[in-house]
């Protein structure tokens, strides 16, 4: 059963990006932006074929071979259950979630990815929900390793 909840939110997460996307596709010109919101962010409709700072530009394999590695890893781990804790399935449904969101693109899309989210206050490439949720499924999976996931002191490894 939590698998299947896992699934459900990895595909709300992709709802949510197609459906970002779609916005931006329909409302805004590419290169046309809204005004700044709070000052924190604009929207801005920007096409990249590469990922952040256009790195790997055009490389399009890359990015679908990737993330048919990712998927064979996710079904051997649930297979193997490997992991046992729920945080860390988490992680790894929004980090899939967004992976998918943004391969969706790259198939159908000419290998461009629509971004839209433009932070004001620093210097920061464009992005997208897809791309809020993997880095952030990435972030809390290492903080989460690294600083919580630890043997209670005393215990052997």
């Amino acid at each position: 059963m939590f698998y299947v909840i896992l699934a459900i939110f990895a595909a709300a997460i992709v709802g949510l990006d197609q459906w970002t996307k779609w916005l931006t596709v329909q409302n805004l010109e590419v290169g046309e932006h809204l005004g700044s919101i709070g000052g924190i962010f604009h929207i801005t409709h920007v096409k990249n074929t590469g990922s952040a700072w256009g790195m790997l530009a055009g490389q399009t394999w890359l990015f679908i071979l990737v993330m048919i590695l990712f998927v064979g890893i996710l079904v051997l781990m649930v297979w193997k259950k490997w992991l046992k804790k729920k945080f860390e399935w988490l992680c790894l449904a929004a980090i899939l979630g967004g992976g998918l969101g943004n391969m969706i693109d790259r198939l159908f899309r000419d290998g461009q990815v629509t971004d839209m989210i433009c932070f004001d206050f620093i210097d920061f490439p464009v992005f997208n929900v897809a791309d809020c949720f993997i880095t952030c499924g990435c972030f809390a999976l290492i903080i989460y390793v690294l600083f919580f996931d630890r043997p209670k002191a005393g215990k052997e490894l």
